[in-house]
């Protein structure tokens, strides 16, 4: 069947067939929202090994992850929830759901009605909707901000807080899984502070695999004190506890370790999986201690024997930072990661390692991503739902030029 010929429609008619079109798409878009939530509820990251729906439909549809993020956003406001029990609950926005499946709304105005309903009681969902029918994304906006100003225009004005003593404060608190710290420092010592973070919470460059860097500044800073952490761990000098120098043991039985099944100990009894003490392994400042059937210490692994200064030495020299496909974290960022694991028998050598900087370290433990070295060249095979054909990938950032013979 022959492509009709624009040019023989009037502009009403051709205007008119380009609304259809726009309608068609939204309506096709409301269905892909509703699978992308139903693979958040499925737990489809966890199953691939990735952080989030997000990272996935970074590789699986190449959307920068802020796109891919919007999207997950708006499929969570528009799903209907399913609970332990069966019972099925109304979207986060009914309204605007309701308006998405007829095709009115763009998924532009799903993140401004979400946006200014925050402020809104959810009675204003239905005006706010109606105003998104004949207005666009902006104007929606500027509509919430009116509307909720004028809600509460009759609020009191905030008191103004106490200023508080220069004085250094530090809270630290375990909360599930995650330890919470809160902080005010002085101005020296923040100041102090701000300059070791900056440097490392720069966004890292896009690259054709990954796009651009879609962390928010929260989240970089977060990596950029869980990456000073590291460094302290690797520096020279350390802080003394009971006569030795900082570390982290864990302690786990070691058919869990190959089997990576149950969980390792740490110093202060709180317990990790055994997928995640394989990266630990990794790391310098940690030590491994595991148990044979009876419980008696079959392996301590040292510092030194983890990876010395001589292997990182040559690993910096060969791999200049962290070799996944491109990325150009520096070395002094970096893990040396075995490329056969440690608890499956992996020698720490240089012929079995590769820098890998946190965020890739944790990728590669944690998903169908593969390294090996290719010609004593560092080689990513992504996984076959990325790449059926899983050709292996090499970091560029570093050099002019890898050849990769196959």
């Amino acid at each position: 069947m022959s492509e009709p010929d624009f040019r023989l429609l009037s502009t009403d008619e051709l205007l008119s067939a380009v609304v259809g079109d726009v309608v068609e798409i939204r309506v096709l878009e409301h269905a892909m929202m509703q699978k992308i939530a139903e693979l958040e509820r499925r737990g489809a990251a966890a199953d691939l090994g990735y952080k989030n729906v997000s990272q996935i439909l970074r590789h699986a549809v190449r959307w920068d992850l802020k796109t891919a993020r919007q999207w997950v956003a708006r499929a969570e406001v528009l799903a209907r929830a399913i609970t332990p029990t069966g019972s099925v609950l109304e979207p986060e926005l009914p309204v605007t759901a309701g308006a998405v499946a007829e095709g009115a709304l763009s998924g532009e105005h799903i993140s401004a009605v979400a946006e200014v309903m925050k402020d809104l009681p959810p009675e204003a969902e239905q005006p706010v909707v109606e105003f998104a029918r004949e207005h666009e994304p902006s104007a929606v906006r500027s509509f919430g901000k009116e509307l909720a100003y004028r809600l509460h225009q009759q609020d009191p004005e905030p008191h103004e807080t106490e200023q508080e003593p220069p004085v250094n404060r530090l809270r630290m608190q375990w909360k599930g899984d995650q330890l919470e710290i809160w902080a005010k420092l002085d101005k020296v010592t923040g100041a102090k502070f701000e300059a070791m973070i900056d440097p490392l919470a720069k966004p890292r460059p896009a690259t054709p695999e990954e796009g651009p860097d879609p962390r928010s500044r929260a989240e970089r800073e977060g990596d950029a004190f869980a990456d000073l952490v590291d460094l302290m761990l690797r520096a020279d000098r350390l802080p003394e506890h009971g006569g030795e120098p900082v570390t982290l043991t864990l302690t786990m039985a070691y058919q869990d370790l190959v089997r990576q099944i149950g969980f390792a100990t740490l110093d202060n009894r709180d317990r990790i999986p055994a997928a995640l003490v394989r990266r630990l392994a990794c790391n310098a400042g940690v030590i491994p201690v595991v148990l044979g059937g009876r419980s008696e210490q079959t392996d301590i692994g040292r510092k030194a024997r983890t990876f010395t200064a001589a292997i990182r030495r040559l690993l910096v020299a060969r791999d200049q930072g962290c070799a996944f496909p491109g990325c150009d974290r520096p070395p002094k960022h970096c893990d040396a990661h075995h490329i056969r694991f440690w608890s499956q028998g992996g020698e720490t050598s240089v012929d079995n390692a590769v820098l890998l900087c946190r965020h890739h370290h944790t990728l590669i433990h944690q998903s169908d991503w593969e390294v090996k070295l290719l010609h004593g060249i560092p080689a990513f095979i992504p996984p076959s739902w990325l790449d059926p054909a899983r050709t292996p990938r090499t970091n560029t950032a570093h050099r002019d030029s890898w050849h990769l013979a196959g």
